[in-house]
């Protein structure tokens, strides 16, 4: 963690916006259902287990009826639920912001007739712990995507009014159909004029079946590595090729996990658009066409939870070092060997990464640590 108090030390102010956490009314609702996601509490586990996952189904299910079985999910520690557990990671680490987000998969599975109520209850307790820790804390909100469009939309005017809200946070089904559903482009449009920024974070990765038949045997690694980053480029392509970013222009996007693997691919999506003969015939390619390196550049941000800098280095020649927000993906990827209350691996590594890509102490070190998320989310307005 050198790495994070040498920033302190030099009076870099240091954002995380990707950071997590599920208030005490979401866990009831977790508590209470009997499909995933859930949290289930087994004899042979010490804590309730949050299990989020489709994959692990059959493992819910064996757990469930053999208690020598492992159970599935990971432990519901304090990281995930306490406002002072979160406000001592942040101390421990030299974070002096956090922009705190509900963790997928957010209302999703929530019933259309409740989940006005649940999204308002939940925005009003992220609300309430940001006021607690002014201008440490802010948040982004979260959205009832399976009520009716006005529900969605008093949403949205609710979120501006709250002092603390600087976006919401948006997975990538949408209202069910993805992200390129024209059903969409009115709450887009709402988003936009209410200078709310999406924090778009993957859930539902790819089918098991893409990971072959062994794949329970290496964890949760294939579904996280790989399917979660694949997630957010097919999302965000679709987004492109539906001229989502065309249509709303004041839309602005933030990419959890630096895009998944758009800066690296988008020079063979630019490919396959300019040789695609459907798109050709549809007059889809003239030349006032803006690429997906213009939308990369105007439209979106990434955040740096990449945990290298051969990756950051990517993402910051794709979108550009103004364009990068510092992250932690707390509280997720804890330390497996060591003590959870002390320093964070998966924490470390983000912040080396941006000190060999752009160099320790550097201008665009300290715009990617803090700098951008202040400027970009409005921090230093003390509204």
């Amino acid at each position: 963690m050198a790495a994070l108090a040498a920033m302190s030390m030099c009076n870099m102010t240091v954002v995380d916006i990707h950071t997590h956490m599920y208030p005490p009314s979401y866990i009831d609702i977790l508590q209470s259902r009997v499909s995933i996601p859930l949290v289930r509490t087994f004899p042979q586990a010490p804590e309730p287990r949050l299990i989020l996952l489709q994959s692990e189904a059959q493992s819910l299910d064996e757990a469930q009826h053999d208690p020598n079985a492992k159970p599935p999910g990971r432990p519901l520690t304090s990281h995930y639920t306490s406002l002072d557990q979160k406000i001592h990671f942040m101390d421990t680490h030299h974070i002096d912001i956090s922009v705190i987000s509900l963790a997928n998969p957010w209302l999703d599975f929530v019933d259309a007739s409740a989940s006005g109520g649940v999204a308002e209850s939940v925005n009003n307790e992220f609300s309430d712990m940001c006021s607690r820790h002014p201008n440490r804390l802010f948040f982004f909100g979260t959205l009832p995507l399976t009520a009716p469009l006005d529900t969605i939309k008093s949403s949205i005017t609710h979120l501006k009014g709250l002092r603390y809200c600087r976006g919401v946070i948006l997975g990538t089904s949408g209202l069910g159909q993805g992200l390129d559903d024209p059903r969409l482009l009115p709450i887009f449009e709402a988003l936009a004029d209410a200078r709310l920024t999406i924090f778009l974070h993957p859930h539902y990765g790819l089918p098991n079946d893409v990971w072959g038949p062994r794949s329970e045997d290496y964890g949760h690694v294939l579904a996280l590595a790989l399917g979660f980053p694949m997630e957010t480029t097919i999302a965000v392509t679709r987004m492109y090729l539906a001229g989502v970013f065309d249509k709303v222009r004041d839309l602005r996007m933030i990419l959890a996990h630096s895009g998944g693997t758009l800066p690296f691919l988008a020079g063979r999506i630019e490919s396959c658009i300019l040789h695609d003969g459907q798109l050709v015939r549809e007059g889809k390619v003239g030349k006032d066409r803006r690429s997906v390196w213009d939308v990369l550049k105007e439209q979106v941000y990434l955040d740096a939870v990449i945990y290298s800098d051969v990756g950051l280095k990517a993402a910051i020649d794709a979108s550009g070092n103004d364009r990068l927000l510092f992250g932690t993906d707390h509280p997720f990827f804890p330390p497996l060997e060591s003590d959870e209350q002390g320093t964070w691996a998966s924490v470390s590594m983000n912040a080396d990464a941006v000190n060999k890509a752009v160099g320790e102490g550097s201008a665009n070190a300290k715009a990617i640590m803090g700098g951008n998320a202040v400027r970009i989310l409005r921090l230093d307005q003390k509204e």
